[in-house]
């Protein structure tokens, strides 16, 4: 019998591909279920595969969906998604599996961007904007308040290059990359120049500078940005990853898919964190020792930001690309010497390593950039990393990316609430409530 054959007393029958495609999981987890005895298996005479009842097969799956994500043994809940853009290994990470920090140091944040798309090298790629949908963003950009700060920035000109696009909705992989392509670039000419002399042609590192520094850059200043930009693409599923893999499966646009990114970089514990970074290390520099600043944030109940990731028990590899090449920028000496007291300050009862923010901050501290800089460079280079995992996530199952509430208020059924008085009488005389 044939792994879709079936007598008349029996139901259909699936082989293992299609009883994994159902259940959403690899084909060895199908076995895995088998052997905890969820679902059972059964080999016909001169078959080479096992095979499922559907039945069985679409009961587990709809079990699965229902039930909240699995709690890991430290009592956290954790949502896994397979992916094949990065790889955390211990001190290490890699993109599509070669080494990111190689990587990033031999090649432009353009043509890393390109390879986590597609998979293919293109040297000398550069993304440029069309200048429709350029026009579009900088106009409402230049809309926004004096005080708007950079997400709030890049978040409205995603937005309005999504409203100039009207081929926004296309989801084919060839359409998505190429909205990329045109998207990165054109984040970068909505923000306001910081420089008279700024560029908008060439390697994105350099357009992007002239937006946050006024200084004339070096080109190992360029060489820095540019490998911070490629270092910061993508680092797993960072909470910004996660919202645009929710949007990508709801099928919103790749425009709405980076803004739902944007809109989670903001906080002080995802993009913004390399701004307290920046804020630290000057005032190191002003008060000329590292002891007296990191006791300020101490003993304010703040942790001393730059220092420590979850994923990274020693050295944060992204920070070390980063500070090897600072060590060979004159200008950036006295930004990574108070940088170091940082560390060394902190290393007398902690072991707790810099990471990448506090290397982004040396960056914009040494380069004459304002502290928010860092949040910049953070999201502009992000996008690329988004706009990968927005790919993967088109080629799922819609709406995959729900999960269950567990509902812990009071069981119904419960008394109808009585009306406030009270309220009903300030609503009555038009009061605010």
């Amino acid at each position: 019998m044939t792994d879709q054959e079936a007598t008349p007393k029996e139901g259909r029958r699936l082989s293992t591909r299609e009883a994994a495609e159902l259940l959403g999981v690899k084909p060895e987890t199908v076995y895995a279920y088998v052997s905890r005895g969820q679902i059972s298996s059964r080999r016909g005479p001169g078959s080479r595969g096992s095979t499922f009842d559907a039945k069985e097969v679409e009961s587990l799956a709809r079990k699965n969906r229902r039930e909240p994500a699995a709690t890991s043994a430290s009592g956290s809940s954790e949502l896994s998604v397979r992916t094949r853009i990065t790889l955390i290994d211990k001190d290490r990470y890699y993109y599509r599996g070669v080494d990111a920090t190689e990587l990033s140091l031999k090649h432009s944040y353009e043509e890393v961007a390109e390879w986590l798309w597609t998979g293919v090298m293109r040297p000398g790629i550069h993304f440029t904007a069309l200048e429709e949908t350029a026009g579009a963003a900088r106009r409402a950009v230049d809309a926004l308040p004096e005080h708007s700060g950079p997400t709030d920035r890049l978040r409205v000109a995603a937005i309005a290059a999504a409203a100039a696009d009207p081929l926004r909705f296309d989801l084919s992989e060839e359409a998505v990359i190429g909205t990329a392509r045109t998207l990165i670039p054109t984040l970068v000419t909505a923000l306001p120049p910081a420089s008279r002399a700024h560029r908008d042609e060439g390697p994105l590192a350099r357009r992007l500078w002239s937006r946050l520094s006024g200084r004339q850059p070096q080109e190992a200043s360029l060489h820095a940005l540019d490998t911070a930009l490629a270092l910061l693409v993508d680092h797993d599923l960072a909470a910004s990853t996660l919202a645009v893999r929710v949007a990508a499966s709801a099928r919103a646009h790749p425009y709405a898919a980076v803004s739902a990114g944007l809109g989670v970089l903001e906080g002080p514990l995802h993009g913004a964190a390399s701004g307290l970074a920046h804020r630290m290390l000057l005032d190191v520099l002003d008060r000329g020792s590292a002891a007296p600043v990191v006791a300020d944030e101490l003993r304010a109940g703040r942790r001393v930001p730059g220092l420590g990731h979850r994923l990274y028990p020693g050295d944060d590899p992204r920070a070390q690309a980063l500070f090897a090449i600072l060590e060979t920028i004159p200008k950036a000496g006295p930004a990574l010497a108070a940088a170091r007291g940082v560390v060394a300050t902190t290393a007398r009862h902690t072991d707790l390593h810099a990471n990448v923010d506090l290397a982004l901050a040396v960056l914009t501290a040494s380069s004459g950039m304002p502290a928010e800089a860092g949040e910049t460079i953070f999201a502009v280079a992000r996008t690329a990393g988004w706009i990968a995992h927005a790919l993967e996530e088109y080629e799922e199952r819609p709406l995959r990316m729900r999960p269950s509430g567990q509902y812990v208020g009071l069981r119904p059924p419960q008394a109808m609430p009585r009306r406030d008085e009270s309220a009903q009488t300030r609503r009555r005389l038009g009061s605010p409530l």
